[in-house]
């Protein structure tokens, strides 16, 4: 049995259809038993619980081989913040794993430190280390920014104005990665493909913003309008709510600072210790060490 902690989300509702097309059975942690009905009905067992709420995981976790975590606290609205879901609730999921005699696949960042200027970043770190500390065969996986995330939130803001909206200048080269490499990631470490290892997961290439924007500005009814811009001492303004957990635009905000101007290639994320793991959508994800 494969829990998958987070499992209706975005990126773990492609995980748990993949894993369920390969004919693994697959447990999935949710807080909403809404959300999870449809999975209910493809075979897939639901668990009532939270990362947060230690107390919620045992029953999760029992009888599990491996346990896949795709939770994440950023620019959330019900109060979770990269602390107390990517550090403690992580924590508290993998010491649950390890009384349980199962392992765990982290899904991390691209470019985790305990010095990075963004919280997200540096409490993904700190499950990390934990992780490793636990339960050593563990597999991390860094996952770069989604491509797909990107352009869907570039094609929102198009909807509502007419042409799409870059938060900053948008000139930053960004790694970008498409769901399904990193999907192809997960299975393979659920496989047991990379016990102990820490994967980076990138895309074939860096992009900036503003090609992304041009990509989806092209396919609107009137092309020739201009990509808009939210500039940098806006986004700086609105950062400093950054730690207001409720008001997830401050964390947004300080991302987008942060992707608009910090080194954001692939080059510059790798950390050379890591296996590398680089694809695309088309050809899917191959393993280059």
């Amino acid at each position: 049995m494969i829990l998958v902690a987070g499992g209706t989300g975005r990126l773990g509702a492609d995980v748990v259809a993949a894993l369920l097309a390969e004919g693994s059975p697959v447990r999935v942690l949710t807080r909403d038993a809404r959300r999870a009905a449809p999975l209910r009905r493809l075979g897939v067992q639901v668990a009532i619980g939270d990362v947060r709420e230690p107390g919620t995981l045992g029953a999760a976790v029992a009888g599990v081989r491996t346990v896949v975590s795709t939770v994440h606290g950023f620019a959330r609205r019900d109060g979770g913040t990269p602390r107390t879901v990517d550090r403690d609730g992580n924590g508290a999921l993998v010491e649950a794993a390890a009384h349980a005699g199962a392992e765990v696949v982290l899904l991390s960042v691209l470019g985790a430190a305990p010095d990075h200027p963004l919280a997200l970043f540096r409490m993904k770190a700190a499950a990390e280390e934990h992780l490793r500390a636990r339960l050593p065969r563990s597999t991390i996986l860094r996952c770069a920014a989604f491509a797909e995330l990107h352009l869907e939130m570039l094609a929102k803001t198009a909807s509502r104005g007419g042409a799409p909206v870059v938060l900053g200048r948008g000139d930053n080269p960004v790694n970008m990665v498409s769901v399904p490499d990193v999907v192809s990631a997960v299975l393979a470490a659920v496989r047991g493909e990379f016990p102990g290892e820490t994967l980076d997961v990138g895309g074939p290439e860096d992009l900036t913003l503003v090609q992304l924007a041009d990509a989806v500005r092209r396919g609107l009814a009137d092309p020739d309008r201009n990509v808009r811009h939210v500039p940098r001492s806006v986004l700086r303004a609105v950062a400093t709510l950054e730690r207001l957990p409720r008001l997830p635009v401050g964390q947004i905000a300080a991302l987008a600072l942060a992707m608009d101007c910090l080194p954001m290639t692939y080059d510059a994320l790798h950390h050379p210790d890591a296996v590398e793991w680089r694809g695309s959508a088309r050809v899917g994800a191959t393993r280059r060490g």
